[in-house]
């Protein structure tokens, strides 16, 4: 048998590998994930985009050597099938080059460590000219012309990437610079998500501060974790012996959130969006806002945001994809992960329809009844035996019959339409507003205001049980046995 030996032409493949999809968020993010390997604190981004524009990343990291910068140059530099180190954020090898050429033409890396720095260059012009891999080696004098190179003569130690001539970035933009603020924006808002675990400085992990020209960036939670509810308790998950920690939340009702809360969550419209999933790999975030085809989005479920821990070792059984913006969980994983959907749909319903209040409760009598209809459908009806509808009645036998006609008259007219739009556009409705225990007991005075003495305490005794009287029914038969209600 014969070998023929074909090792790809370097201008077309490296053309091509420019094509797979990077965003140019997820690109940074890509970088980022280098600086976080490199045991980096502090990054800085800065975007340039007049004249000669340039994107430039810099972190504080631990350096590389120049055997180790040849290294993360090569294309393909590691297998992913290879086993690593358990903090490593990367797999193929490609991540560096593919990420930063999918936005531009000119690739510089200059690293720093042990007083050394050495520099390395992937120009994709002169690669089409020479028809090589031939990846360029920079001089002092070629480094002092590059952006921030003087910002990282003054660490100890660190790297710092600089992307140019950036075609891609540019590809159908009129005004660059403009184009570019909102470009920045987005960069912004996929890191503060992204890394919110990492700039967070979360018990295990090394904090990280992420800077973008001047300014620092804010972690972005999305499970709210200091106002939310974990809804039940971390489940591990074991696969070929690796452990899958997943931790499900019920965010509060968005009439509960101040207006950066719910920005913070990607807005009224967002809150929709992003239910579901969100996959960790290292503490990394990669997947979000996804139920991976095991249930629809819906207006129940937006408050549901199930957390995902996963080891990288586990990266070939979720089809981890190269710019680590896809994954999707293997069967035996799947078939865990509905039972727990299931229920975090089911509390995440009674968290938007019941705005938190007790109406599953066997003991409560509630003003209104719902009702299902042979047809399918459901009625909404007041309660006539709640005990103000009765003892109303009783006090005015004779007006028994109009009663009744208003109350058929208030079921007729419930603005429905009115409501869901509310509902759905996440608007706050003042009804739902929580009483007072003092403007609770106001109500019970004027109750007994028009009651017989005699009667007075098998009132109190019968509206405890009664929304709103349940939250505080301690405190009315005590301001009652004071004759504090009379």
């Amino acid at each position: 048998m014969e070998i023929l030996n074909l090792p790809p032409y370097a201008p077309t493949l490296m053309e091509s590998t420019r094509a797979i999809g990077y965003s140019l968020e997820a690109a940074v993010a890509d970088i980022i994930d280098n600086s976080i390997a490199a045991n980096a604190h502090r990054v800085d981004l800065y975007f340039f985009p007049v004249g000669g524009e340039y994107v430039a990343i810099m972190d504080d990291g631990i350096g590389m050597s120049d055997s180790e910068l040849n290294i993360a140059m090569q294309y393909g530099s590691k297998n992913p099938n290879d086993q690593r180190q358990a903090d490593d954020l990367g797999r193929f090898g490609l991540g560096l080059k593919t990420a930063s050429l999918s936005q531009c033409r000119v690739l510089t890396v200059i690293t720093k460590q042990g007083g050394t720095i050495n520099a390395r260059r992937w120009d994709l012009d002169y690669v089409a000219q020479s028809g090589e891999w031939s990846l360029l080696i920079l001089d002092t004098a070629e480094m002092e012309n590059v952006p921030h190179y003087s910002d990282l003569l003054q660490l100890d130690h660190g790297t710092l990437v600089v992307w140019q001539k950036l075609d891609r970035m540019k590809a159908g933009e009129i005004n660059f610079e403009q184009a570019l603020g909102k470009k920045m924006d987005a960069v912004r808002e996929h890191i503060a998500l992204v890394f919110h675990r990492y700039i967070a400085g979360e018990t295990g992990i090394n904090k990280l501060k992420i800077v973008m020209n001047g300014a620092t960036v804010a972690a972005a939670d999305p499970f709210l974790i200091k106002k939310s509810v974990q809804a039940m308790d971390n489940e591990i998950l074991s696969i070929h012996g690796k452990k899958i920690t997943v931790t499900p939340y019920i965010l509060p009702h968005t009439s509960k959130l101040t207006s950066d809360e719910i920005k913070t969550l990607g807005g009224k419209e967002g809150l929709r969006r992003q239910q579901g999933f969100y996959v960790y790999r290292n503490k990394r975030l990669l997947v979000w806002g996804t139920w991976f085809r095991m249930m629809r989005q819906g207006e129940m479920s937006k408050l549901v945001r199930i957390k995902v821990d996963i080891p990288n070792a586990l990266d070939d059984l979720w089809t981890l994809d190269i710019k680590k913006s896809s994954a999707i969980p293997p069967a035996e994983v799947r078939n865990n992960l509905r039972n727990i959907i299931d229920r975090m749909a089911e509390r995440s319903k009674r968290t938007w329809t019941y705005r938190g209040k007790k109406e599953t409760s066997d003991n409560i009598t509630h003003m209104w009844n719902r009702l299902k209809t042979r047809q399918g459908g459901y009625i909404y009806e007041i309660n006539r035996e709640h005990p103000l509808i009765k003892a109303i009645i009783e006090k005015y036998p004779m007006q028994e019959g109009m009663i009744e006609i208003l109350l058929q008259q208030i079921e007729t007219e419930i603005p429905l339409n009115a409501l869901y739009l509310d509902l759905t556009n996440d608007e706050k409705i003042e009804n739902d507003k929580d009483k007072t225990v003092e403007e609770i007991l106001d109500l019970v005075r004027n109750i007994l205001r028009d009651t017989d003495k005699d009667k007075q305490r098998e009132v109190i005794n019968s509206i405890i049980f009664c929304e709103p009287f349940n939250e505080c029914a301690d405190d009315i038969i005590t301001a009652f046995d004071r004759g504090k209600l009379i």
